[in-house]
């Protein structure tokens, strides 16, 4: 495993996890010591295959393919890993996202793209977002756009700001109630996953501690209130007061007689996408 040092050529390709058919850490030390170990025939290796492929059509020395370069069966590496994943995205020269369950037929982009997977996944977040150029391809790697040419399509499906998106707008001033929002509608196979796929949004730092469950979202909570100011992390609605209605609202909430101090998930955080900082909307 490296880290994707500022200036060197490199791509990270970011993809959905499959139940099946991943190549791991280890497989891929067995690929490269025998070409024809079992490994190789797994649906996961021909993707990291055409990853490395792209990357060469490209210029590029180097793919990053976190399946198969992180090794997970060491704890250490694995926490440093997810504690860094965000910068070494900002790093890499461009990030090759693909799409496998994306068949667009021409002209039906914009009605084929919300429905992939791709943007339901927690991890995929620090994908979209952080790298500075953003490649997209269908399930048969044909290149369908940039992040900044699909961008409205984007902002449309996810909240994101587009300016965020197209690289003008700095993550840092957007408001947390709304980063915490772009997750609302993700998911994670593991709880703790939907706090740590978050850290690099927020540029917070953290031990992993898989078993500890919903506890590691309000550990990210506290991390964020430590180095930052921004009391919009306290404008969320906690879902038990949301109850089955789904037209409740922030303003509701404040009629309500108590609630946490902490949110319990991001989820917590719908209707949040609109916050902003007044001091920073107000006319000077």
């Amino acid at each position: 495993m490296f880290g994707c040092k500022s200036g060197s050529p490199n791509t990270p390709s970011c993809h959905t996890w499959e139940a099946e058919g991943e190549i791991s850490f280890q497989e891929m030390e067995a690929i490269g010591q025998d070409p024809a170990a079992p490994a190789a025939n797994k649906s996961g290796y021909a993707k990291v295959v055409v990853a490395c492929q792209k990357a060469a059509e490209y210029g590029l020395r180097y793919a990053w393919v976190d399946t198969c370069c992180i090794d997970k069966t060491s704890s250490s590496e694995l926490s440093e890993a997810i504690n860094s994943m965000y910068r070494w995205y900002q790093n890499a020269e461009v990030c090759f996202a693909f799409l496998a369950d994306l068949h667009a037929e021409p002209g039906a982009l914009e009605v084929d793209l919300p429905r992939c997977r791709w943007f339901t996944r927690g991890w995929c977040l620090q994908e979209l977002i952080a790298p500075r150029r953003v490649k997209f391809f269908d399930a048969s790697w044909n290149h369908i756009g940039t992040r900044a040419d699909l961008s409205s399509v984007i902002s449309g499906i996810t909240q994101i700001d587009e300016q965020v998106l197209i690289g003008s707008g700095l993550i840092c001033s957007i408001p947390v109630a709304r980063r915490m929002s772009w997750a609302v509608a993700r998911q994670t196979t593991r709880e703790e996953d939907m706090a740590y796929c978050l850290l690099g949004i927020f540029d917070v730092h953290m031990p992993m501690l898989y078993g500890e469950g919903a506890r590691a979202f309000m550990r990210l909570q506290e991390e964020i209130i430590k180095t930052s100011n921004d009391l919009s992390i306290f404008v969320f609605l906690d879902q038990p007061m949301r109850g089955d209605d789904p037209s409740s609202s922030l303003v509701d909430s404040a009629l309500e007689p108590y609630c946490d101090l902490f949110a319990a998930s991001p989820r917590d955080f719908a209707g949040c996408e609109k916050v902003v900082d007044m001091e920073e909307t107000s006319v000077r």
